[in-house]
């Protein structure tokens, strides 16, 4: 049996979950050596990961790092705690999805929409093995994976886990509850169910709760934080399964760097202070925004014209379903804090990221500071109208304020050349990223 998390005690969990860790120093060593010293004749150390892969989870001698590696260790430790599971941490949040198919070994898959990387990662993976890949509401013949994401990318809608496991009856027709039937399907075809739950960490959402059996992060986002390692994390219910991940990526060498692994460290003792700020703030600015989408054109709302946004997604935003669904049951501690909007054109989208003091026009999302992109240059296949927004932790005050300036500017200004903002260049007099 995997933990269970203590959601109520996160903070505690994720600053002393590897106690038994600690040595003299407070603030863990950043260790980058690559290679251990043998310190005993008698050691047989490798002998026994060969035999017992698990043991690696509990390491006290290390050998090579590509193996085990202290700070690596106690990273997992942290994530297992708080995720009621056992975590293994990766390269990047592909390679974590990469090694979640060399482990299940699928003949087919259900995915509908999400991260587009993942979509890529399957193709990779399916390259020659003839992969049958299907939506969520197709049939399910020959299908052993469900992979859901939730939040979904780039929107932050919410998708009900519950449901996909549990409550839907075969009966039900509603086009919202298809996905629903699908993951019903899944568990009683003995299938596994993948939930990618990066835009929703701990304390937001506890997949295992909801059906899951193994949850995927990219640790680069809110795990991270800061806008300054590349990581990802597979977390599973049983050591067996975890033993097997593990000797997956000491072949296959998608391992968590050194130096990597204690940024995340230090990111993750702040996670349930930068998370509920961000959730709030994102909550905050789509409540706002809405209020002006909703706004017929020729009007305005809090001195921004209506018209210009058309339409906003966010788990906020999602009505009761038809069982009485509401995503906050399931996100237990807030919702998402990225969320997306639809723009009156594609120029407003492409000049508004360029248009602003606070939020940065870069793509990715989690990080402490406010993020801003025209989605379609990051996801081709998007509708260029389409912005998305990953909040930050500034006074959402001044966010909202940012965004009025840009907005009461841009609908008097035809074009991005004949506006000089904070990331416009002076000389040539148009957009350009910072």
């Amino acid at each position: 049996m995997s933990p269970t998390p203590r959601s109520c005690r996160i903070g505690t969990d994720l600053l002393h979950a590897d106690d038994e860790s600690h040595g003299s120093e407070v603030s863990p060593s950043i260790s980058v050596s690559t290679t251990f010293r043998q310190m005993d004749l008698s050691e047989h150390v490798s002998e026994d990961l060969s035999r017992h892969p698990e043991s690696a989870r509990d390491a006290k001698t290390y050998i090579y790092s590509r193996l085990s590696q202290g700070v690596r260790s106690r990273v997992e430790r942290v994530l297992s705690e708080i995720n009621g599971g056992y975590a293994i941490t990766y390269g990047s949040g592909l390679a974590a999805a990469y090694a979640a198919l060399t482990l299940l070994r699928p003949r087919g898959i259900a995915i509908t929409r999400g991260y587009h990387g993942t979509h890529q990662v399957i193709q990779t993976y399916g390259r020659d093995r003839g992969l049958k890949v299907v939506d969520l509401d197709d049939d399910f013949e020959g299908i052993d994976i469900c992979w859901v994401e939730t939040p979904l990318n780039p929107t932050g809608e919410a998708r009900n886990l519950q449901h996909y496991a549990d409550k839907a009856s075969r009966n039900q027709c509603l086009k919202f509850m298809l996905i629903v039937l699908a993951m019903v399907q899944i568990h009683s075809r003995g299938g596994r169910l993948i939930v990618d739950a990066t835009f929703a960490p701990p304390p937001l959402q506890y997949p295992f709760k909801w059906g899951a059996d193994i949850i995927m992060h990219s640790a680069s986002k809110y795990f991270g934080g800061h806008t300054d390692l590349l990581g990802g994390v597979l977390v599973v219910k049983t050591l067996e399964e975890w033993g097997k991940l593990w000797v997956d990526h000491k072949v296959l060498g998608s391992v968590m760097g050194s130096l990597e692994s204690w940024l995340l460290l230090r990111s993750l003792r702040t996670l349930h202070l930068r998370i509920p700020r961000q959730s709030s703030n994102a909550t905050a600015l789509v409540q706002w925004l809405d209020r002006i989408a909703s706004t017929p054109k020729g009007q305005s709302f809090d001195g921004i014209a209506g018209g210009m946004i058309k339409k906003v997604w966010h788990s906020s935003l999602q009505s009761r379903d038809a069982s009485g669904w509401s995503p906050i049951q399931q996100m237990e501690g807030g919702h998402s804090p990225t969320f997306s909007f639809l723009l009156e054109n594609a120029e407003l989208a492409r000049t508004l990221p360029f248009s602003l003091k606070y939020f940065t026009p870069a793509t990715s999302l989690g990080g402490v500071e406010s993020l801003i992109e025209q989605r379609k240059r990051s996801s081709p296949d998007e509708d260029p109208r389409l912005v998305r927004i990953s909040a930050g932790i500034e006074n959402v005050s001044d966010l909202k304020q940012d965004l009025r300036d840009a907005f009461r500017v841009l609908s008097r200004v035809p074009n991005c050349e004949m506006y000089s903002g904070p990331n416009v260049s002076p000389d040539r007099g148009c957009c350009i990223a910072s």
